[in-house]
């Protein structure tokens, strides 16, 4: 029985869905060990990440927080709302300060620390995360002129 042109059409557009499919499942799979998600302090905790899971974190560094020895780094990464103890071997970005928007890659600890693998910071001290940022003005503590202070007022560090 001969198929018709439609039929042809039909069965081809069908095979064509099939093995896009098949190409984006194995893309997928493939990628899924490779993204790595955002999260602000506040979202880390109550969001549970796993232990070992590796996330990108976003806050200020706490004024005060910051210890070092040589090349052992301590700090706390804030969002306003929650603390984070955050810890790092490595040389840290010239641009890293307390009171600086950063960035850092990692995991979260089994003791509840942020173990991080690597630290960005932004050039401009005024750069919060967008999430961090859309969190203040939730909050009600968004200040445009001034996010820095800000953020830093919503943390307790009064800079106003």
């Amino acid at each position: 029985m001969a198929m018709t042109r439609k039929q042809k059409r039909l069965s081809l557009i069908l095979g064509l869905a099939v093995v896009l499919g098949i190409a984006t499942t194995l893309v997928l799979t493939a990628l899924r060990d490779q993204i790595v998600f955002f999260y602000s302090p506040t979202e880390l905790h109550t969001k549970a990440v796993a232990a070992g899971t590796p996330v990108r974190l976003g806050g200020l560094v706490k004024d005060g927080s910051w210890k070092k020895n040589g090349e052992n780094n301590s700090f706390i990464i804030t969002d306003g709302g929650t603390d984070t103890d955050v810890t790092y071997v490595g040389i840290l970005p010239d641009l890293f300060r307390e009171g600086q928007g950063i960035v850092a890659e990692g995991s979260l600890a089994a003791n509840g620390t942020f173990t991080a693998s690597n630290v960005l910071a932004k050039h401009d001290e005024n750069y919060i995360p967008k999430e961090v940022a859309d969190e203040l003005k939730a909050r009600g503590e968004w200040r445009p002129d001034d996010p820095g202070a800000a953020l830093q007022a919503a943390a307790g560090g009064g800079a106003q």
